[in-house]
């Protein structure tokens, strides 16, 4: 194991309590870094760059906290620039993440609007391609789950809409309107889940979701691939991000992840190394239509 696996693997452990997973706390949605205990691990101390990205233009949903900040941090440190999409009421992690993407010498783009609104993502590439000069990757990230203890018979449109829209209408949209913008050689990365292997009840709707994307991810691989445009997606596992305390139970985080086979939560920094392999011209040149999963030993087949 190397210096930086070892600082990540210690790391991991220290911020995970003896049961795998984390102090009981809560947040509204969508949730914020600073308010979590312990605070998440973004590979800020730890992520070392390679040039594997170098000149590549990103975009990355979701990408002021969590898994869109991580992978937001290893894309700069890998060479690459990065608009960040998020919500304007995660303004404050959405500037801390651009920071970051900075003190790599790269450029941050910082694009605040909801993605559940398609005209935002309409307009996303354009904005994008106004300030960066193109889109080489497409990281599709942006998520919303929120856990349910009633059954389907009380579950309310708006509720769905919201899970839905998020999760797989703006993935659609977004992708609808970056395709022109995309050259060959390009890729999207989608962000899919554990959810669509193993389904928790409390999680139908955004479980629903994931399995959707996993459909779509291959679908659009096929459909893509004669223009060069790669489609693969991430399957996370149980990762420490601030979407856990603003959605679930806030006695569920005591043993957030400690079912894994690694007994353990993850931390954002274990799984932006997905998103840089599939974002590499060179490494992941003949990987398309797969789903790689970073989920502590849960199957993702």
């Amino acid at each position: 194991m190397s210096n930086v696996e070892s600082a990540i693997a210690a790391n991991a452990d220290k911020l995970a309590n003896e049961h795998g997973g984390f102090p009981a706390q809560e947040q509204e949605p969508p949730g914020m870094t600073g308010a979590m205990r312990p605070t998440p691990d973004h590979g800020e101390d730890t992520y070392v760059g390679n040039g594997r990205l170098d000149g590549l233009r990103t975009l990355i949903t979701g990408g002021d906290s969590g898994i869109g900040r991580a992978t937001a941090i290893a894309f700069a440190r890998e060479g690459a620039d990065v608009a960040l999409s998020y919500l304007e009421a995660e303004q404050e992690d959405a500037e801390e993440t651009a920071r970051s993407v900075r003190r790599a010498e790269r450029k941050a783009v910082l694009l605040p609007g909801d993605v559940t609104d398609r005209r935002t993502c309409a307009e996303l590439p354009d904005r994008v391609v106004n300030q960066l000069g193109g889109i080489d990757v497409l990281v599709n990230n942006a998520g919303f789950q929120m856990a349910r203890t009633h059954g389907i018979e009380e579950l309310r449109d708006d509720d769905l809409d919201r899970v839905l829209k998020t999760n797989l209408y703006a993935l659609f949209w977004l992708t609808r309107a970056t395709v022109p913008h995309m050259r060959r050689g390009a890729c999207i990365i989608n962000t899919t889940s554990i959810q669509a292997y193993e389904p928790s009840v409390t999680l139908l709707d955004y479980a629903s979701t994931k399995a959707a994307i996993n459909n779509v991810t291959v679908n659009l691989a096929g459909q893509l691939g004669p223009r060069g445009i790669r489609v693969n997606a991430v399957a996370p596992g149980p990762i420490w991000t601030p979407l856990q305390p603003a959605t679930q139970d806030a006695d569920h985080l005591e043993t957030f992840g400690g079912d894994t086979p690694l007994g353990r939560a993850g931390q954002p920094a274990e799984v932006a190394p997905a998103y840089v392999f599939l974002a590499s011209p060179t490494e992941s040149s003949y990987v398309s239509g797969t789903v790689l999963g970073v989920t502590g030993g849960k199957s993702v087949f």
